[in-house]
């Protein structure tokens, strides 16, 4: 239980840095350069972290980064740049809660998580309360930009389904720093011809754009894979109900705006979805254990393993990210 409650700790640190970087984005960044401003994001954080891992792709693993790099970085990025210039942040707040119950029914056929009632019941719960927080109808709805909220929500759920499913055995901080290299390097060459030779930075919107990369990416990146990599795709997803309810918490304390009593309530509800979505016991799962009355032999260990969607040979999974000569 210990372990439980250390890695949903950890995890807690990517919504809250993401709900403030909307804050920060909006705030302190150029709003009209979207592909230069996903590229500066993920490239610096990728950069940093390789250097910390010292690490290659192996094999596959050079087609998996840039694949999740595409879906995790490089689209979501500019999707969710996109949908916060065209949408209220209400609005696109709340498409983004839908995420939790997209990872757990995306999750159901990719990693044999069926999801509990219990975690259904919370991410409807949360889903509700960020709604009665965010949804006050005082502004109108982009239909572009709901398609593009709703667009980052599915392709992250999706990545990040992805790179639970392939991550088992692999180094996190490897495999996130390639992914987020991956995606930088493929945003680069399109940031150039569509946008110019990039924003003229300021003192303020450099220091923005070290948070934006260093910790609503770097670290929180690293934080929520390693939370995939231990706790059920379904709780994962209802932390990220933190997200929101960072931006509007922040909104308040650094902002000036006041909550209603409907908000409050709301943030209640939240927190609630998230409480209620934890892993139960010991080892992040919601159903009973396995009967302990005989040893199962190595070989059906390994069929049991592969049927989840585990890498069952640890040799080869530590190739995946050989240390760089």
């Amino acid at each position: 239980m210990e372990a439980n409650v250390r890695w949903v700790a950890l995890t807690t640190v990517a919504p809250i840095t993401w709900g403030a970087n909307y804050y920060v984005t909006h705030q302190y960044l150029p709003p009209d350069q979207p592909l230069h401003g996903a590229a500066l994001r993920a490239l610096p954080a990728g950069l940093v972290l390789l250097a910390l891992s010292r690490k290659r792709p192996h094999g596959v693993w050079w087609g998996r980064s840039a694949l999740l790099g595409l879906l995790n970085t490089s689209v979501f990025f500019v999707l969710v740049y996109a949908a916060s210039q065209l949408l209220p942040t209400s609005v696109a707040s709340t498409v983004m809660a839908l995420s939790p119950l997209t990872m757990m029914l995306l999750a159901w056929p990719l990693v044999a998580e069926r999801p509990s009632v219990r975690r259904l019941f919370g991410a409807a719960v949360g889903l509700g309360g960020v709604c009665l927080m965010l949804l006050t109808g005082a502004e109108g709805v982009s239909l572009p930009g709901l398609l593009a909220s709703a667009a980052a929500m599915l392709v992250s759920a999706f990545g990040h389904v992805l790179t639970k499913r392939w991550g088992a055995g692999t180094d996190v901080l490897a495999s996130t720093a390639w992914q987020l290299t991956a995606g930088g390097l493929l945003l680069l060459p399109f940031a150039v011809v569509m946008e110019g030779p990039g924003p003229a930075l300021t003192a303020t919107s450099a220091l923005a754009f070290g948070y934006v990369s260093l910790i609503a990416t770097a670290l929180a990146f690293v934080a929520w894979f390693t939370g995939l990599r231990h706790l059920p795709a379904g709780t994962v997803g209802l932390i990220g109900l933190l997200n929101p309810v960072t931006g509007t918490l922040l909104g308040t304390v650094v902002g000036g705006e006041v909550l209603a009593a409907q908000q409050w309530c709301g943030l209640a509800l939240a927190l609630a979805g998230v409480i209620l979505g934890r892993p139960a016991g010991t080892g992040g799962k919601d159903h009973r254990p396995l009967r302990q009355a005989a040893p199962v032999p190595a070989s059906g260990q390994d069929d049991i393993l592969r049927r989840q969607g585990v890498s069952c040979r640890t040799p080869r999974a530590r190739r995946d990210f050989p240390d760089t000569p």
